[in-house]
């Protein structure tokens, strides 16, 4: 299992659109992959569960994977954050 926190910083946070973009990385991995925001965690593959957080710009999230390709995954979707999903 590994962790990698990271800041959203694009200006509607984790919302509609890029919640979408953010669960479509995430389903391409077999892993199980989690988001963390305080000290709600939620299924990173779910558009309701990460929709449910409220993340807004500037928030620092929690990005937890566990599995088989759990590098990759937390590469991947935290370079899809540092590119504020190619706003």
């Amino acid at each position: 299992m590994i962790t990698k926190e990271v800041v959203i910083n694009n200006e509607v946070g984790l919302h509609a659109r890029p919640a979408t973009f953010f669960i479509q990385v995430a389903n391409e991995f077999k892993s199980s992959i989690w988001v963390e925001k305080e000290e709600r965690r939620v299924n990173a593959k779910s558009l309701l569960g990460v929709l449910s957080l409220g993340i807004v710009k500037g928030t620092t999230i929690r990005i937890i994977a566990d599995g088989a390709d759990e590098d990759a995954a937390i590469d991947r979707l935290s370079d899809l954050i540092d590119s504020n999903f190619s706003e």
